[in-house]
């Protein structure tokens, strides 16, 4: 087996990471496993979140004017944030986990690492959109597709990717970044959609293919759109609103796709962690982030994802998108075997 750099990224990053806590930011400085749990103040709320960094900070100053309620916070991937939650088990050192794929959620709720809280303003929320038991709530979609460096396309005058199948085509060896499946949720809904769309065994023969075809793996699922518009490769797999958010932003090199198959989505999440210790505030957050206004802050602060409040007006900027093919994605299913798939991915990168 050729193991390569790229190989040894995707592998290291399964691995649970600590990261500190820094305000209302993220840190990088390991965490102290024997250190106290905040205390029960229900004025101050600490909890992770999965959402990008800007988004995180003005969610936090929101919720703060609205309620009064301080938020500290870890900005990290969906895996990322199950395991840290994992390692905290005994000794919870947040209350509430905010933003990231729900199939995490779902396995966070099999390992009894979530608390339910089934807020009166989920009421209005469709039911595949949440968890019925109530461990956890949907508050956005986002479509998986391909970010596109237009620049690399010109000049190799090659065509652009309109399918899953398309991405193994010759010319684009070594020009694939895309969310490491064991740190970043947007990495992991493409393993499981892969194989739910092909079945077990071609859909882990198609990864495999696909594996040699990429450049990198990353931490962070929003990353493989900033190496496409920094020229960094030709395709960065990922959700379409990291790619909105950069041609908002003027990168003018940026064009978007989506695979003509179909493709699946995120359905990000809250959840309450268990045994939080900060109940009350981490209820507060959650009513609040369910209604209109605050699921409505995203549009303009650089964040493009469909909201799951009936009342909430989508980002004008995803209109396009709003009717694409979506396929049958089994998030339930997705989360029972997590652990079982991202074992099965590991084996069929390596051969």
């Amino acid at each position: 087996m050729k193991f390569t750099w790229k190989k040894a990224a995707a592998f290291a990053a399964m691995a649970a990471l600590t990261v500190s806590f820094a305000g209302c930011g993220g840190g990088d400085k390991k965490a102290d496993d024997k250190k106290a749990a905040p205390k029960g103040n229900d004025k101050e709320l600490v909890m992770y979140m999965g959402i990008v960094e800007q988004a995180a900070k003005v969610v936090a100053s929101e919720f703060e004017k609205d309620t009064g309620i301080k938020v500290k916070f870890v900005r990290m991937s969906g895996g990322e944030t199950l395991s840290r939650i994992r390692a905290e088990k005994n000794n919870p050192q947040a209350s509430l986990w905010y933003g990231g794929s729900a199939d995490s959620f779902i396995m966070a709720k099999k390992e009894g690492l979530l608390e339910a809280y089934k807020s009166p303003n989920a009421e209005k929320i469709k039911a595949e959109f949440k968890d019925p038991e109530g461990f956890w709530t949907g508050i956005y979609q986002g479509y998986l597709g391909f970010i596109l460096d237009k620049r690399w396309f010109e000049e190799h005058k090659a065509q652009p990717p309109k399918s899953w199948d398309d991405l193994l085509k010759p010319e684009f060896k070594g020009q694939i970044v895309m969310g490491n499946p064991g740190s970043a949720s947007t990495g992991y809904v493409l393993v499981s959609a892969t194989v739910q769309r092909l079945g077990e065994e071609k859909g882990m023969d198609y990864l495999a293919k696909l594996d040699k075809q990429v450049k990198q793996y990353t931490k962070a699922g929003a990353a493989p759109a900033r190496s496409a518009a920094l020229g960094e490769c030709a395709i960065g797999i990922t959700y379409l609103h990291n790619g909105i958010r950069l041609m908002k932003e003027g990168n003018k090199n940026v064009a978007l796709s989506l695979p003509e198959e179909g493709t699946a989505y995120e359905l990000g999440a809250v959840a309450m962690i268990k045994n939080a210790p900060q109940k009350e505030a981490a209820k507060k957050f959650i009513d609040w982030c369910l209604t209109k206004k605050a699921q409505e802050i995203g549009q303009n602060n650089n964040s493009y994802q469909f909201l799951t409040n009936p009342e909430a007006n989508p980002p004008k900027e995803a209109l396009a998108f709003k009717d694409s093919k979506l396929l049958k994605y089994d998030f339930q299913w997705s989360g029972d075997n997590r652990a079982r798939l991202l074992e099965a991915w590991n084996k069929a990168v390596k051969k």
